[in-house]
């Protein structure tokens, strides 16, 4: 028998399966490629969510937002009502919803790492089980080139260092008082938006 993460009040805590998806995308019209993945998610039951591969510095960073995610959702502590927008605040380390959204993508040809998660067993959700693979299969096919779905830390596509120290307001100086490097970073600042409710 596996050891399940526990919440404090040691019930559970949720922890959805999640997928990502590297790879390039043609955006043209910024509303449609938004519309086609909502209609990924209305299709499958997934929530998917689109980041700016520039400043995704790991793998780990999306699929810990997601437990985080799921986690506030399940405590009724979330400020989203969307699942999705609730991960990107956890991945943005900011509980403002504006400075989130600049973690998305944008029209042009780029970058981009697709979240695919399954909050079906997230209480709170309002979601059936997710497809996963059929999501995954539909994200695939909206890219111009995509990379195999990534299960270690790596994400397939390098991060923009200097975009992701000024988004995240990383310093020379706290670079440099660090054992870890700037994903180590990026990664705490995910983890310590709790702290900071």
């Amino acid at each position: 028998m596996t050891d399940l993460p526990v919440d404090a009040d040691g019930a559970p805590a949720p922890d959805p399966a999640v997928r990502l998806v590297a790879g390039t995308f043609a955006i043209d019209d910024l509303d449609a490629f938004l519309a086609d993945l909502d209609e990924v998610a209305a299709e499958t039951g997934a929530v998917v969510q689109a980041f700016d591969a520039d400043l995704v510095v790991s793998a780990t960073q999306l699929r810990e937002a997601a437990r985080l995610a799921a986690r506030a959702i399940a405590r009724s502590e979330a400020v989203a009502r969307d699942p999705g927008v609730e991960i990107m605040l956890y991945a943005a380390g900011s509980r403002q919803i504006d400075r989130a959204l600049e973690l998305g993508v944008s029209e042009g040809e780029r970058a981009a790492v697709v979240l695919l998660a399954d909050f079906g067993d997230v209480s709170g959700s309002d979601r059936s089980a997710a497809d996963l693979d059929a999501a995954s299969e539909a994200i695939h096919a909206l890219a111009v080139d995509s990379a195999d779905d990534s299960d270690g830390d790596a994400i397939g596509v390098g991060f923009d260092e200097t975009r992701v120290r000024e988004f995240y307001g990383v310093t020379d100086r706290e670079l440099a008082a660090t054992n870890g490097d700037l994903a180590d970073l990026v990664r705490e600042r995910v983890a310590l938006l709790d702290v900071e409710k």
